[in-house]
């Protein structure tokens, strides 16, 4: 497979380097960004794609920009993202920060053939209204440095206005990419040898209703599994379930191309929590889904994000959330305590004290932690099974519902990111199945 950041490394190194935070999409317009910066001719120069989900996520990132320029005081630091489309004026602001541009910005050729190379005096910002993009431009990559798993972008935005979110502000309206751009980036990548695709976008569920014809994500998935038979699996990222239709619910259990671990936008499992966090679900939406699923396609795993202590959760509401875990069988658990951003409607209610989100925090994980163990317990039941991992490094892997695997592999192996082998599981520990090599399968 080939890997970016491994190619001739002193003679192909980029000029200028890219660091991620935040989410898979984040990780994909970053290969766009290390595609486009090398046309500026720019040298010594660190840019940031940030992320502004959480308060934290930003003091992190800001922790990250000091310790650059305290180690490298020589290197120009620019910040583009989420948390630079929001917060320009924050950024802009830094002592150490040269140059600040937003999201739709940093995926436009013009802009680094352009203002980026040509600029002089980099202290400025260049942060357009996000309002106003009604596409999404197609880019075609080749590669997603360090990645076993291809991350390809289907959908960017969002048109919902949940209470606790400002990543809509970051990202625009909900666009789609065209299934005819989809189908080609995914060939790219396929060729380059990576042998499992993952889906990703703001809210991907709401694909299609910008397009001619307005095609769903069942519709769109349908069509590239058909077109594309040599992708051997397919995996998607966060979905929104009052959004899966009986068309998309009856594609997931029927084509075992699509991988056997599904991630919720769950976010509470209080009814009244989820009103006033404006989300369009109900907890029973939630357990309706992930039991019809299970009914068909039993070997299904399911993730979810939750918030702890939102705003106005009482314990009764906390403990519905709770339950949920065990309602929804839930096994990979994405948990947060709630984080107040400034001029969301969130922000303005009743807070719940500090240590009490992070207490529900700490039981939500701890809860989470007893699901994984429980369902790493599932694999020891027949020893003589043999499964498939896709390899990450060397020494651990995944299996095709998630579950982290820690590998022994033989001698004579040599386990290159990105490849498909066969294993018997040998034990477990609380957070991971141990499994002995047998073969690959490329």
């Amino acid at each position: 497979m080939t890997d970016s950041n491994n190619i001739n490394d002193e003679a192909k190194k980029a000029p200028i380097d890219v660091l991620t935070f935040g989410c898979r999409l984040n990780i994909y317009e970053s290969e766009i960004i290390r595609d486009l910066s090398n046309q500026s001719q720019k040298q010594d120069v660190v840019i940031i794609n940030s992320c502004a989900v959480t308060a934290e996520a930003e003091r992190k990132i800001r922790q990250k920009v000091r310790q650059i320029k305290r180690n490298e005081p020589h290197k120009k630091i620019m910040i583009t993202g989420c948390s630079a489309q929001i917060h320009p004026e924050m950024w802009q602001k830094m002592p150490e920060v040269d140059m600040v541009f937003g999201n739709e910005e940093k995926l436009d050729p013009h802009f680094y053939q352009t203002t980026l190379a040509n600029s002089q005096d980099m202290e400025t910002v260049h942060v357009k209204n996000i309002m106003d993009v009604k596409e999404t431009a197609s880019h075609l990559i080749h590669s997603v440095s360090g990645k076993a798993r291809a991350i390809v972008q289907v959908q960017n935005g969002c048109d919902h206005r949940c209470t606790f979110c400002i990543i809509p502000y970051g990202r625009g309206p909900s666009r789609s990419v065209p299934i005819g751009a989809i189908v080609k980036q995914i060939d790219t990548l396929l060729k380059q040898g990576y042998q499992e695709i993952v889906f990703t976008g703001v809210d991907l569920t709401s694909y299609g209703t910008d397009l001619p014809g307005q095609p769903t994500l069942g519709q769109m998935l349908r069509r590239v599994l058909s077109q594309l038979p040599q992708l051997r699996r397919l995996r998607l990222s966060s979905l929104d379930s009052i959004e899966i239709d009986d068309e998309l619910t009856q594609l997931i259990i029927e084509n075992h191309r699509i991988m056997p671990h599904l991630h919720l936008s769950l976010q509470s499992g209080d009814n009244m929590i989820l009103k006033r966090m404006k989300r369009r679900h109900q907890r029973e939406h939630a357990i309706d889904f992930c039991q019809s699923i299970k009914k068909y396609r039993p070997e299904v795993t399911f993730g979810a994000d939750i918030i702890a202590g939102f705003p106005t959760e009482t314990d009764e509401m906390f403990d519905n959330t709770l339950r949920i875990i065990d309602e929804c069988e839930l096994t990979y658990l994405h948990i947060f305590p709630y984080s107040a951003r400034k001029g969301t409607p969130a922000a303005r209610m009743p807070q719940v004290p500090m240590n009490i989100r992070k207490q529900r925090a700490s039981i939500l994980r701890h809860r989470g932690q007893e699901k994984l163990s429980h369902h790493l317990n599932t694999y020891l039941q027949n020893e003589q099974t043999v499964y498939e991992v896709l390899i990450e490094n060397p020494q651990s892997g995944r299996m095709a519902d998630f579950a982290p695997v820690q590998l022994i592999p033989d001698d004579s192996q040599n386990l290159k990111q990105g490849m498909i082998v066969k294993v018997r599981i040998t034990g477990k520990t609380s957070d991971h199945l141990v499994a002995k090599v047998l073969h690959t399968d490329q």
